[in-house]
């Protein structure tokens, strides 16, 4: 049997159909309690990439069917020594060498680029699953990648929201925040706000537990911001924030945002949350966060649950989320390859 690697032709809607199958296939072997990717947002790279980044795409074909898929991110503005990686074999051809193979040629494209480290995630152990195999973590391992960050998914699930708990929460927390206010937007953000939102998402790699992950602020300014408020919109993604507006000086020192992906009605994301350190202990994330959940409820009445990551390290941000009754679904860890 032949194998062979060769870059996506975006104009091929038979493998584009194939290595989304494969995506999908992946994803009900590793994580079945999450929904198949969005094929919208899963082809988006090709047609509207995020600011910052030049996605190369690989495709493996076992005697001329795509068996394999590996998506390669180089980032261009910041961290320009990284890339970022997916690599994903069909469950049906695992352990046949496939992916190591696609792994080559993925290290062979980062040297081709002067890159010097690939990062990407795996499904791992939760307290107690110890005993579990996790393939994608033992592939990793054996290609050399260290773990640099432990990371923990938490679901929440809104049929069993406490309404009364969550108004609750929202209350204290307004009573906790003399002298800010909560904002509330869709999708873009008010022109008054956008300098505030690049300088908070600047701070995320600052601010953010990152473990051994060798990872440098990303450089946010107005425009990058407007730039993936674009590619989001192109991708269909929805998304509802809420932030917080320090009264004295009308700045935006915290925000929040949820997103559902396009087509999406029962599922949604638990992005970014973020807070000025010099406004910290006023319960402003909590503030944005039960607002932003309500806020999101209120306009989607059909979502049944939420996802988010967290890093096991930050104690703050997971005890929020347990707050809101957020639970730990499923282990990740992020690898470092260093070539």
């Amino acid at each position: 049997m032949t194998l062979t690697v060769t870059p996506l032709d975006p104009t091929d809607r038979q493998t584009l159909d194939a290595v989304h199958r494969i995506a999908c296939a992946a994803r009900a072997a590793d994580e079945p309690d999450l929904p198949d990717p969005c094929r919208r947002r899963f082809e988006a790279p090709l047609w509207h990439p995020m600011p910052g980044i030049d996605t190369r795409w690989l495709v493996a074909r076992l005697d001329g069917s795509p068996v394999g898929w590996l998506r390669l991110y180089l980032h261009t503005i910041d961290n320009t020594e990284n890339a970022s990686v997916e690599l994903t074999v069909d469950p049906a051809y695992r352990r046949r060498g496939i992916g190591r193979t696609l792994h080559e040629h993925g290290v062979r494209l980062l040297r081709e680029h002067d890159g010097k480290r690939l990062v990407g995630a795996t499904v791992a152990a939760l307290p107690g699953e110890e005993g579990r195999t996790f393939p994608g973590a033992a592939f990793a391992a054996a290609m050399g990648a260290k773990p640099a960050l432990s990371d923990v998914r938490r679901r929440l699930d809104v049929a069993g929201l406490d309404r009364d708990r969550l108004s609750a929460l929202l209350a204290e927390a307004r009573a906790a925040a003399t002298g800010y206010r909560p904002v509330r937007w869709r999708d873009h953000t008010p022109e008054e706000y956008v300098a505030d939102v690049a300088y908070l998402e600047g701070r995320l790699l600052l601010d953010a537990p990152m473990g051994e992950l060798d990872w440098e602020p990303e450089q946010m300014d107005a425009a990058r911001v407007r730039e993936a408020e674009r590619a989001l919109d192109a991708r269909g993604v929805r998304r509802y924030n809420t932030g917080a507006v320090h009264e004295a000086t009308g700045r935006l020192v915290g925000w929040t945002q949820l997103s559902l992906d396009a087509g999406s009605t029962d599922h949604a994301w638990q992005q970014i949350t973020l807070v000025d350190p010099g406004h910290r202990g006023h319960r402003l994330g909590l503030l944005c966060k039960a607002g932003n959940l309500a806020y999101a409820l209120a306009h989607e009445p059909a979502l049944r649950a939420v996802d988010t990551w967290n890093a096991a390290a930050n104690r703050h941000m997971i005890a929020i989320n347990d707050q809101l009754g957020f639970r730990p679904a499923a282990g990740s860890v992020d690898w470092q390859l260093t070539i």
